[in-house]
């Protein structure tokens, strides 16, 4: 929601209002800076396209730890290839290489996979969102977000741990969990921002 276009349209105006001209020429230009693509080292300050990339990055290197074939040693300098090759980066520290997340060291094995998955899930309840709610888009761009957190209350939130979370998507949604609504989502956005 709050790097869509109607959205980011809306805080626009609102942050020319408050703090006048913030070096942003108009709502277009903020919605193409919040959504700029950039290879980054930092999984938590990267773009919706490298976000994911991230993730199945570290996926697979504990995946190889878990398994036996890399051992802990072993693992900057597997990050460093790894990273150059996806990213396009070489690491420059470990602070921007496999020292930048907390999970491994307190034990938080097997938890970056459920990023993606939260990412995949939100493909599906955006889509089924916008198809429920037609208008959508036109109330973000009034900065009125009430249909969509009503939509999320009532078919979403209020199963709470009554379900699994494949069973709540599919409630929610009407179809079962999958990467398409997301490609898809991300695939219309990008090529529109970038004229591909």
């Amino acid at each position: 929601i709050g790097r869509g276009r109607a959205f980011s349209g809306w805080l626009f105006g609102q942050m020319s209002q408050v703090f006048g001209d913030f070096g942003v020429p108009d709502a277009e230009a903020f919605y193409g800076t919040v959504n700029r693509v950039n290879s980054g080292y930092i999984r938590t300050e990267a773009d919706e396209i490298h976000y994911n990339l991230h993730v199945l990055l570290r996926f697979d290197l504990e995946r190889a730890m878990i398994c036996g074939d890399l051992e802990v040693a072993d693992l900057p300098d597997a990050w460093n290839e790894r990273f150059e090759a996806d990213f396009g980066l070489a690491v420059d520290k470990p602070s921007n290489g496999c020292l930048q997340d907390v999970h491994w060291s307190v034990g938080l094995f097997g938890y970056f996979p459920t990023y993606s998955l939260g990412n995949v899930y939100a493909g599906c309840l955006n889509k089924a969102m916008h198809a429920a709610v037609p208008d959508l888009d036109a109330q973000f761009g009034a900065g009125d977000t009430s249909a969509a957190t009503g939509w999320l209350k009532d078919n979403l939130q209020r199963f709470g741990g009554l379900y699994k979370p494949q069973e709540v998507i599919e409630k929610a949604c009407g179809f079962r969990p999958s990467q398409t609504p997301l490609l898809q989502y991300l695939e219309r956005k990008f090529r529109d921002i970038y004229k591909l």
